[in-house]
């Protein structure tokens, strides 16, 4: 358990031996987690080659695509992961917590030892992610009515990678944490946090526009790295390896945050909308050119964009993490309007479901108030109606 800034001394001791075998426990999981980053395994080595010939077939033949090799052992990790003896846990609540926990991380291994198995993948991925329910569909279809906004100045990809990195430590001075940054050709989006190693990662042969920039300083530095500091100062380590299925809660934080600095527009949301429609027809049974054919045939989309939300569906054997974005969103923006507290969400790498158990952790002095905030919320810098009134009707 590491030195918490909101504690002295002696109240860290007292905690630490008042709850020893719980401590143990959260090491040794945090130990085990440090060897299963599933995105660091899903992003195919070959994107670039296959993409070129996929456009040569006619947009006919799938991308056969190669993965990095697995660095342990599935079924051991498996075996240590449920060795854990957690009724030594006396509080029965936190106890199911941490069952959950194992359940979920046991579940992302699952994941990571299918990757390129298409069936086995796919049903692992769903029992992660799920998949979009008729509800969620509907939002996006609804979000596709919308027609296009004029492009603008601010969308024009101008900025290099060294543009983007010196844009990012300017705007990274209003927040306390240090800001790490890393070019990256291994990536499938143009920037990413890495949870682990504390860094922003940003796409090596890409090219940036302003209003990107904006996007992805609010996105990834204003919510993802703000929940890896705060997990970072909590008393135990799940707030920084995660909470069960705590993407859609973390994803639309990060795109809230969007929203609140001013950077979202009509055209992101649509991104988030054709995911989901995406994400929707990997149940249906659809290839990969069957779900590009109708975001690019169907939709009009370009045929790059396309490529990008088709790839991050189909990689891995079907991956529906992509469909949360949005029903995400929709839950945090509807948590604003009830004029509810953030903080709790941003205490780590948690989830909406389980704000009852983060309560309960900082009552027994497991858990701590945040240090870091996400600077967007204070104030709402939306100007765009369109947005505000799709939000507002999304069922």
């Amino acid at each position: 358990m590491q030195e918490v800034p909101h504690m002295n001394k002696k109240e860290s001791r007292a905690i630490q031996e008042d709850y020893a075998d719980l401590i143990d426990i959260d090491n040794n999981l945090d130990r085990l987690v440090k060897k299963i980053e599933l995105l660091s395994y899903l992003n195919p080595l070959n994107t670039e080659k296959e993409k070129q010939r996929f456009y040569a077939s006619k947009f006919t033949e799938n991308p056969i695509l190669k993965y990095p090799k697995i660095k342990f052992h599935p079924y051991k990790l498996h075996r240590m992961f449920f060795s854990q003896r957690l009724e030594r846990i006396t509080d029965q609540q936190v106890q199911k917590l941490y069952q959950d926990i194992i359940y979920y991380y046991s579940n992302m291994v699952q994941c990571i030892q299918t990757i390129g198995e298409p069936k086995k993948f796919y049903y692992n991925s769903l029992r992660v992610y799920g998949t979009p329910t008729e509800k969620d569909v509907q939002n996006a279809e609804f979000i596709l009515h919308h027609s296009d906004e004029a492009s603008s100045s601010d969308m024009e990809k101008v900025y290099s990678p060294s543009d983007a990195k010196d844009y990012f430590d300017e705007f990274s001075k209003n927040y306390n944490f240090p800001l790490n940054i890393k070019l990256s050709t291994a990536i499938a989006a143009d920037a990413m946090v890495s949870n682990t190693t504390q860094t922003l990662l940003l796409k090596k042969n890409t090219k940036f526009s302003k209003n990107q920039l904006l996007t992805l300083a609010n996105h990834e530095i204003g919510v993802h790295l703000v929940t890896t500091y705060n997990g970072l100062e909590q008393p135990l380590k799940i707030f920084s390896n995660g909470f069960p299925r705590n993407v859609e809660t973390q994803e639309g934080l990060a795109v809230f945050s969007e929203y609140m600095s001013g950077a979202l527009t009509l055209n992101r949301l649509k991104t988030l909308a054709y995911r989901v429609l995406a994400s929707d027809s990997l149940i249906k049974g659809y290839s990969f050119s069957d779900t590009f054919d109708m975001i690019h045939g169907k939709y009009k989309l370009n045929r790059d964009d396309a490529f990008a939300i088709t790839m991050r569906v189909h990689r891995g054997g079907g991956f529906t993490k992509d469909r949360l974005y949005l029903s995400g969103l929709k839950k945090i923006y509807k948590r604003y309007r009830r004029e509810e507290a953030m903080d709790n969400l941003l205490t780590g790498k948690v989830t909406m479901d389980y704000e009852a158990d983060i309560e309960h952790l900082q009552k027994l002095g497991l858990a701590n108030p945040i240090t870091h905030r996400n600077i967007a919320f204070a104030k709402n810098e939306n100007e765009n109606k369109t947005l505000d009134f799709i939000l507002n009707h999304l069922k």
